[in-house]
């Protein structure tokens, strides 16, 4: 697979999807999802940052083997500074998200500020939106897939949401994709 060479920034604040190219730099200097994702967070937010701040980011990586066959080929890292540690947090997941979100034609996806409303990402193709999610609020994970599903009429669709954890800010708030 690759790279797409497109990263989406979701600034949350103003409402925006923006596609820019992907640093193909360092995509070949930090190889993987972790890395590249990393080395994205340290060059774009202030190292005392409030990790529970609107100026932290979120990011959402896939790597060149991310959409194959290969072994590892399902997974994508998400990269912030942690609220637990106030250091780099890294995490990776399986499932189908990562590969979608390669299909979808996005390497990385970098989500900053805060929305003064709920809204969630909606990607299609290589199109991105973000659209209201006030009706998903205070719903568990569970929830959420099962009505994004029912309202897309498409039960194939793939879902990453964070619930009423990650609503809150608990400190060990977590991502939930595919239910696992």
């Amino acid at each position: 697979m690759g790279w797409n060479r497109k990263v989406l920034r979701v600034n949350l604040a103003a409402g925006t999807c923006t596609p820019e190219p992907l640093n193909m730099a360092w995509a070949n200097d930090y190889l993987g999802s972790r890395g590249l994702a990393s080395k994205y967070l340290v060059e774009e937010i202030d190292p005392k940052v409030d990790p529970l701040s609107p100026d932290n980011k979120m990011i959402m990586a896939t790597g060149p083997l991310t959409g194959t066959m290969a072994s590892t080929g399902g997974r994508y890292t998400v990269v912030t500074k942690g609220a637990l540690t106030n250091a780099i947090a890294c995490s990776n997941s399986g499932g189908y998200f990562g590969a979608e979100m390669k299909f979808a034609g996005w390497d990385m996806i970098i989500f900053e500020g805060k929305s003064p409303k709920p809204v969630y990402l909606y990607l299609e193709n290589d199109k991105a939106e973000l659209r209201c999610a006030a009706h998903l609020w205070g719903k568990t994970c569970w929830e959420t897939e099962e009505t994004i599903k029912a309202s897309h009429q498409d039960p194939q669709i793939k879902v990453s949401s964070i619930g009423a954890a990650g609503e809150n800010q608990v400190l060990f708030a977590c991502i939930v994709n595919d239910l696992h």
